[in-house]
């Protein structure tokens, strides 16, 4: 996520170190919160049971965007080539087809601090609507972070790999279990450089603005001991209440809505703390999904050993179910455009 002011700081203690060996870790944190004599958090129960997406595929996914190997994925560094490279197979592994043909969508911006030229990558990926192909709800997620500063990788496991590899997830299911409505996924590139993947998409879209249903934007989506979620937007757009509410009440974490009124202190309003700005500025609806800030936030110490699995589980399956609940109601979203204030 793009730098901001502080918000609200969850619990300093760290989550206990996750398995070496990725392919484990859900298995593990499971297995460990089964055979503890208390009961386990309501997110732990949801992922123990058969969920909907391939959770530990998400995990791996996320552990190897936030590897050492990609030092931090800064935009225009060897490692955000390796990130790009590595999404680009996944896309085309689990079969998600190319946005009308393209797979890439390149730009250029220049550096707001050191004003040198910067080339951009946002990676796109399309899963074609049954009813509706020629309208979009448009899922995205940034893939960059702030790479290696004073000698210290910041790997961004939280902060952006967990929701890169979840919107993989997402597009893996609804792949399988077709949309009415096409979802376009968009791995956007130099969100940590102010946005640019999202302006970029919206300067020159790949699908006509006037076509997309809402954005739905995944920043932060797997650190919470407290097991809280915010959905962001619905301040600007009200008739998306209703809806998340409705998720809200089958979730098995605290899904919350805020962070999204100007009239909130500096640094507590997220409208355009995140890749879901542009979209907003240019009248599209969003909801952003995210955590508050915790003392990984833009620090090294956001490694993929400190996320809380079973949370990000069950966040991107209430997330999933939001998706869902919208493609259901897009003709209504759609209608409702006009009237947010």
């Amino acid at each position: 996520m793009s730098p901001r002011s502080h918000r609200r700081v969850g619990p300093s203690h760290r989550a206990a170190l996750l398995p070496t060996s990725l392919s484990a870790v859900l298995t593990a944190v499971l297995s460990a919160l089964l055979l503890a004599s208390a009961p386990a958090p309501a997110s732990a129960q949801v992922a123990a049971e058969a969920t909907r997406i391939d959770a530990q595929q998400m995990l791996e996914d996320l552990g190897a965007l936030a590897h050492d190997s990609m030092e931090g994925r800064r935009t225009g560094t060897p490692g955000n080539e390796r990130a790009r490279q590595m999404l680009l197979r996944a896309f085309d592994d689990r079969g998600i087809a190319p946005v009308n043909g393209d797979r890439t969508h390149s730009f250029s911006f220049i550096g707001r601090q050191d004003e040198a030229t910067y080339e951009g990558l946002n990676i796109l990926g399309m899963i074609e609507g049954t009813v509706h192909p020629d309208r979009y709800i448009v899922l995205t997620a940034h893939y960059d972070h702030l790479g290696v500063q004073d000698g210290q990788i910041y790997n961004g496991a939280d902060d952006n790999a967990s929701g890169t590899a979840a919107i993989l997830a997402i597009g893996e299911w609804l792949r399988r279990n077709p949309p009415r409505h096409s979802i376009v996924l968009a791995a956007l590139d130099a969100e940590e450089m102010g946005l640019q993947g999202a302006r970029a998409f919206i300067a020159d879209p790949p699908v006509p603005l006037d076509r997309i249903v809402m954005n739905v934007n995944l920043d932060m989506v797997s650190r919470s001991e407290a097991e809280e979620l915010y959905a962001a937007g619905t301040y600007h757009y009200p008739f998306l209440t209703p809806l998340v509410e409705e998720v809200a009440a089958r979730s098995s974490i605290t899904l919350l809505m805020g962070h999204d009124s100007p009239a909130l202190p500096p640094g507590d309003d997220w409208t355009m703390a995140s890749d879901h700005g542009p979209f907003h500025q240019v009248g599209i609806p969003f909801i952003y999904f995210g955590v508050e800030d915790h003392p990984g936030y833009h620090d090294p110490s956001d490694t993929v050993e400190n996320i809380t699995p079973g949370f990000y589980v069950s966040a991107v399956e209430t997330i999933l179910d939001f998706v869902i609940q919208a493609d259901r109601r897009g003709e209504r979203i759609l209608e409702s455009r006009g009237t947010s204030p």
